[in-house]
């Protein structure tokens, strides 16, 4: 099999994508004030499919100006409700995850979202009829095992080692409920996107216009239900703008990987976030780096390797430079 085909621009965005989605739990915990946030959590995501839905809106008139040939925009009712799905989904999933947590662990629930890794290959091959090798397969449960053992700590220096995927059958059944979600949720954007031909921008629009009106919804209902002020920006500071900006240049650097591209390298991009963000950690804010950080990372590595690079290539044995003569009767060194 030959190795897979990368869109011209993929790496670039796959590479930006992974800077951004790491650097998006460091700008989050910088926004903390104390124990806490100063500001409504539940605005940052709102704002951020505001900005996006602009962004979006924004290229799309840029485009028309200089080419108006080039843009594609279908207003079909039933293709534009397709677009309300994705964010249907990530609702559903947000809420799955708030139940996983009650019952695992923060290590356990790292550990097992992994499983995305695997469930998302799945779905692509039995949804969209994608078929991986049996060498892209063993990638995958690479970056899936690569990823878990970088979360695992077995750090002795208290007299006792952490316990991991210790959780009740309920535990498990979210951590397999919210990988389905987070597999269903890219794979449905990925065929959504990539259903016809209309200009990348207008199905940003359609996206996060739909995005933005499920989150004012779940905003609405959370400062209703608590009484809370209607204060949107209170507590907001320049670093909290910073993750809202984070937020949405990340997401609209998941609908190209998505359009252009496919849901496995937006696995990949944000996998690799996570082993970023321990070395970044390890640098500039004193974690002790472990063994199973490195091994992670080295395995890690290796899938990314093994999934993208033609099998030819890997078992390809470089050629031995020639002997240079040597004078009868004499070794050649």
């Amino acid at each position: 099999m030959a190795g897979t085909t990368l869109a011209p621009g993929t790496l670039l965005m796959a590479g930006l994508l992974t800077a951004l989605t790491s650097a998006q739990g460091l700008l989050t915990s910088a926004s903390k004030s104390g124990d806490g946030y100063a500001y409504d959590f539940a605005t940052v995501p709102f704002l951020a499919e505001i900005t996006k839905f602009l962004i979006s809106y924004g290229l799309l008139r840029r485009q028309r100006a200089a080419d108006p040939g080039s843009v594609r925009i279908t207003r079909d009712l039933r293709t534009v409700a397709l677009f309300i799905v994705p964010s249907i989904i990530y609702m559903v999933h947000n809420n799955v995850q708030f139940f996983f947590l009650k019952y695992v662990d923060p290590a356990t629930y790292q550990i097992l979202g992994n499983l995305k890794i695997v469930t998302t290959g799945l779905l692509l091959r039995l949804a969209l009829k994608r078929y991986l090798s049996r060498l892209q397969w063993m990638a995958l449960l690479l970056l899936m095992a690569g990823a878990a053992t970088s979360q695992i700590n077995t750090d002795c220096s208290q007299g006792r080692v952490q316990g991991v995927l210790h959780a009740p059958v309920m535990g498990y059944v979210f951590a397999l409920v919210s990988a389905l979600m987070s597999a269903v949720a890219a794979v449905y954007t990925e065929w959504v996107l990539k259903k016809n031909n209309d200009t990348l921008y207008w199905q940003n629009m359609l996206l996060y216009g739909f995005g933005a009106a499920f989150n004012f919804a779940n905003l609405a209902q959370s400062k209703v239900a608590a009484g809370g002020s209607w204060a949107l920006l209170h507590g907001y500071t320049p670093v909290t703008w910073l993750v809202v900006a984070n937020l949405a240049f990340s997401g609209l650097l998941v609908s190209w990987v998505m359009k252009f591209a496919d849901s496995i390298v937006k696995v990949y991009a944000t996998s690799l976030a996570m082993l970023l963000t321990t070395l970044v950690s390890i640098s500039f804010f004193g974690l002790a780096p472990t063994l199973q950080m490195a091994l992670g990372i080295v395995v890690a590595s290796c899938s990314v390797v093994l999934y993208y690079v033609p099998p030819a290539a890997l078992a390809a044995v470089p050629e031995a430079a020639p002997l240079e003569k040597a004078p009868s009767g004499k070794l050649p060194w």
